[in-house]
């Protein structure tokens, strides 16, 4: 049986203004009901993604802000650096940890600027809302095998195709220099190789 995520609930102590900080982040508003006075639920998107946040009045025992380490991946993490410092959400800036496994608790071991050699699942910035929920971005952009279905390949935005084909299209050129020729197959080539990215299968040579 699949058992897919879908609502995380993030404690907060002003609804509104916990509503109003996600939006300016771009985040889909699903639904705010308020069946009476003592009780309210806002549900929200993040931008491409399938899972959704909740909160409101008397929906968690939480103390608001004791949502800590909820993660948000993204493949290109300068460029969402930049798109939060854009929309307000005053980010950290760029880490990569110093074991490079995950990162530490806090901010023990981390080391400025992005992994060096932009591993996949190495490079992170955090941000908080406005009752210190804290939120960390990944950057992904090769993942681990048996993570996704090469079946079921999809690309959540336009960006995120975009980013997609920018990679496949250097990869391509690094390919062609390997071959010593063009390569007139190139359509099925970009294919094999960002669905293999997605998917981390083994990538085309």
């Amino acid at each position: 049986m699949d058992m897919k995520l879908e609502v995380v609930v993030v404690p907060v102590s002003d609804v509104d203004r916990a509503k109003n900080f996600y939006t300016g982040l771009g985040w889909r508003l699903d639904a705010d009901v308020a069946p009476d006075d003592t009780f309210r639920v806002v549900q929200m998107t993040p931008p491409g993604s399938p899972a959704s946040v909740i909160f409101g009045t008397s929906v968690t025992s939480q103390a608001p802000g004791s949502a800590q380490g909820l993660h948000l991946i993204v493949d290109d993490i300068n460029a969402a650096y930049d798109e939060l410092k854009r929309l307000g959400a005053e980010p950290s800036e760029v880490f990569h940890d110093a074991g490079g496994v995950f990162h530490h608790a806090g901010t023990d071991a981390r080391v400025p600027g992005p992994d060096p050699k932009r591993t996949s699942y190495g490079s992170f910035l955090s941000f908080s809302d406005p009752d210190g929920n804290a939120w960390f971005l990944q950057e992904i952009t090769n993942r681990l095998p048996g993570r996704v279905d090469p079946a079921t390949t999809t690309f959540a935005s336009v960006d995120d195709l975009s980013r997609a084909l920018q990679r496949a299209a250097a990869a391509h050129g690094e390919h062609e220099a390997r071959i010593g020729a063009e390569d007139p197959k190139w359509p099925d080539w970009y294919a094999r190789y960002m669905v293999s990215e997605q998917a981390g299968t083994e990538l085309p040579l």
